[in-house]
């Protein structure tokens, strides 16, 4: 089932998760350089890479949403789409708290409460990312109908910014052009 949202004929929702993901993980890991090596700098770097991973994940969550309700309902997919749909939010909320938890004094030196709320945080992003690699490698959510290993260039079809299903015809399959 292909996605709904593609910018050079690749999925944006995939495009736009890992930024988040990146940004969180690169908080927590400051911030626990900070607590044990006590340097003010990593304070600041997962203050900011929080506040971004905030922003990534909605606009994440967003085209996210939109790939969920075009999935089949009554499906395997579409159950164990609500997980990482939901589980991300509430990722995302985590992170969000533990940003408004830190001092806003330019130091931006977090306690143990907003360091522990970005671990967990990011070992529940952890069973998320698994269950959106089941959603794709497992149940093909996402995935271009007209995937095949000699399969053309996905801008020969998609172009530049495409919306909605592509046609279910075949293009080409059993050709190495592309």
């Amino acid at each position: 089932m292909e996605t709904r949202i593609k910018v050079l004929g690749h999925p944006v929702h995939p495009m736009l998760v890992v930024l988040p993901l990146g940004l969180f993980t690169i908080a927590v890991i400051s911030d626990l350089i900070y607590l044990f090596a006590d340097n003010a700098d990593f304070a600041v770097v997962a203050y900011w890479n929080i506040a971004l991973g905030v922003i990534g994940g909605l606009v994440a969550a967003v085209f996210g949403l939109i790939d969920w309700l075009a999935i089949p309902s009554g499906t395997r997919a579409k159950a164990i789409g609500l997980w990482p749909g939901v589980g991300n939010v509430l990722i995302t909320g985590l992170f969000a708290v533990s940003w408004f938890l830190r001092p806003s004094d330019g130091l931006y030196a977090p306690d143990w409460l907003p360091a522990a709320l970005g671990v967990i945080g990011v070992a529940m992003a952890l069973v998320t990312a698994w269950l959106g690699g089941e959603l794709v490698y497992r149940l093909r959510i996402g995935v271009d109908d007209d995937a095949h290993l000699d399969a053309s260039n996905s801008l020969m079809n998609d172009g530049l910014v495409s919306s909605g299903a592509a046609p279910s015809t075949a293009r080409g399959r059993g050709t190495a052009a592309g």
